[in-house]
């Protein structure tokens, strides 16, 4: 059964269950429904993206808020009052996120919990909002002729808003959008170097949570028929943020379990904890706080991680069994890098690159070129300054003072994503793959700029074929690399060497002119070491530019066309891999002064 055929049966088994079950559990029926429209926005803001949210029970208000005035102050119709709620929610959330996403760390959950505070002081203490009294007398929704004037109507139409929330979500982030929502959490330079627009996305992340808050406010005030600030203080956030994580923050269908769970279990600990104490009190709450604990420590991955392993994956999009239905056109671009300039300009040229890091000079003016068409080496020995040269050409580090050219155009100060857009890919010294996520979804990554689907088109689905073309490109990859046979499996469960191998696929996905590798062969047994020469020299044969940076001198002597020797950020030879080992101040610098 495919995702949206599980949906569908999900609100259609909710619909007629309305009919039969007791008024008790229509009511509960209704809350899981509205608990799982909240739950989906925290799925994509905090278990994809990694931003903790303690404030989403604030745009539960400014939902409800919203229908309160459009339907009572004004006398609109509820379904105006749904458009009102959708622009304040909005509004709200780009400037509130413009703020928060600018913080890191802790500050992030101390952001939200600031602005909660305000809102809800805001709603307290408004003459307008009603103060602590709230508003009452909300009228039913209408559909046409039929209105809704009872729980048992309204709770369908709370499953179709709930049904239509876990569809947006699962288009979303199995999208090209929703891996670079999964490159953010904790792998911000990684995913700023395959061209992600990391502060965008984080935006509409957090954009997206509120305005699907914002809807299960509205639902929740007509459901209601009052509102008051309540049941929208940060209490009731901290009650959505753990539904989400003890089901599985980062799992659609375990947030679904998260916001099913919660009020069952906080109903039956409610009703037995008493009875088992036998004195009065909330003694639940502190028997729900051991469970979380336990959840917590038991469970990291929420409960989706103990059942969604035995569950058949679902997916988005078929991917095709061979690499071979891709088109003839995408092949063609990617087997030969396309010209970055007429002039046939070098590929790389740093001129005087210095970077300092207080007193430290950590790069110290060092200039050289990569030509089309060759490999060039990066060696010296530990904390010469390899890396961090790395950083300065990508635009990980600003250079304190030089330059750096790519094809001709001056990148240097321009920052990854830029850099990333001219044709420059890249590896890590230390591997940064999502290791959650299979062996194809991150070569997916890297071809980011070859896509174009947004997270609109993309929550509606009207990015398959894009989707399929771009898995087709990360099958082909993956077959040059000889890794096809793991596409499906999470990148975490491969070994070091083989993780490395993807982290070349997924920056060859980007179509580069100029590729940088750092460390490739480290972890690499012989024959994939031999394997990695073989690829390298067919990149080559292509007309595709390498500067790698590599500790293993039989693999570079055997492979590249120049060599850049640095020591102590300084460059102190640069010649052909013969030149290089006739050099004394090689020899000294690897070997010592006796040697």
């Amino acid at each position: 059964m495919k995702s949206k055929h599980l949906v569908l049966a999900l609100v259609i088994g909710a619909i007629i269950s309305s009919y039969v079950m007791p008024p008790f559990w229509v009511n509960l029926s209704a809350t899981v429904g509205i608990n799982v429209i909240v739950a989906m926005g925290l799925v994509v803001l905090t278990g994809v993206c990694g931003l903790t949210s303690f404030g989403q029970a604030a745009f539960v208000g400014v939902g409800a808020y919203a229908a309160a005035i459009a339907s009572v102050h004004w006398g609109l119709s509820p379904w105006v009052g749904l458009l009102f709620a959708l622009a304040l929610s909005l509004s709200s959330g780009l400037l509130l996120g413009a703020l928060t996403v600018r913080l890191s760390g802790f500050y992030v959950p101390l952001g939200t919990i600031a602005w909660s505070v305000v809102l809800l002081v805001v709603a307290g203490n408004s003459n307008f909002l009603g103060g602590q009294t709230g508003i009452s007398g909300i009228p039913s929704i209408a559909l046409g002729p039929w209105l809704l004037d009872g729980p048992r109507k309204m709770l369908g139409l709370i499953w179709v808003f709930a049904g239509a929330s876990i569809w947006l979500t699962l288009n979303l982030i199995g999208s090209r959008p929703g891996r670079a929502f999964h490159a953010l959490h904790g792998k911000t330079i990684m995913a700023e170097s395959m061209g992600v627009n990391t502060s965008r996305h984080k935006l509409f992340g957090f954009v997206y949570a509120a305005i699907l808050a914002s809807v299960a406010g509205w639902l929740y005030a007509h459901f209601q028929h009052f509102v008051n600030p309540s049941p929208f203080g940060l209490n009731k956030s901290i009650e959505y943020l753990f539904m989400t994580v003890l089901g599985g923050a980062g799992s659609v269908w375990g947030a679904v379990i998260g916001a099913l769970g919660m009020p069952l279990l906080m109903d039956f600990l409610q009703d037995y904890v008493p009875r088992i104490v036998g004195v009065s009190g909330s003694w639940e709450t502190v028997v729900f706080a051991v469970l979380v604990i336990f959840m917590l420590w038991w469970l990291p991955g929420g409960v989706w991680s103990l059942i969604g392993r035995h569950l058949p994956r679902f997916a988005g999009f078929e991917i095709p069994a061979s690499s071979s239905q891709a088109s003839t056109s995408t092949a063609a671009t990617r087997s030969v890098p396309r010209p970055r300039n007429k002039w046939m300009a070098p590929a790389l040229k740093v001129v005087k690159a210095r970077k300092t890091f207080g007193g430290l000079v950590a790069v110290n003016d060092v200039s050289f070129e990569v030509t089309q068409g060759t490999v060039v080496a990066l060696i010296g020995p530990n904390g010469a300054g390899k890396s961090t040269m790395f950083d300065l050409i990508t635009g990980v580090k600003t250079l304190t003072a030089g330059e750096v050219h790519v094809f001709g155009n001056r990148v240097d100060g321009k920052g990854a994503r830029v850099i990333a857009r001219q044709g420059v890919a890249r590896t890590f010294q230390h591997v940064k793959l999502m290791g959650e996520k299979s062996v194809l979804e991150n070569v997916m990554l890297g071809g980011h700029l070859n896509g174009s689907a947004g997270p609109l088109r993309s929550a509606v689905g009207l990015n398959r074929k894009e989707e399929i073309r771009l898995a087709q490109n990360a099958l082909e990859l993956l077959e040059q690399c000889g890794l096809s046979e793991l596409a499906q499996m999470p990148a975490a469960s491969l070994a070091l060497g083989q993780q490395r191998i993807v982290e070349i696929a997924r920056a060859l996905a980007l179509d580069p002119g100029l590729l940088l590798l750092d460390e490739p062969a480290a972890g690499l047994r012989l024959k994939e070491k031999q394997e990695l020469k073989a690829l390298i020299q067919s990149l080559r044969t292509r007309g595709m530019s390498v500067l790698l940076v590599e500790h293993d001198m039989d693999f570079v002597m055997g492979l590249v066309d120049r060599i850049v020797v640095m020591e102590y950020g300084i460059r102190i030879a640069e010649g052909t891999p013969s030149e290089i080992q006739a050099d004394p101040r090689v020899v000294k610098a690897y070997l010592g002064e006796e040697a």
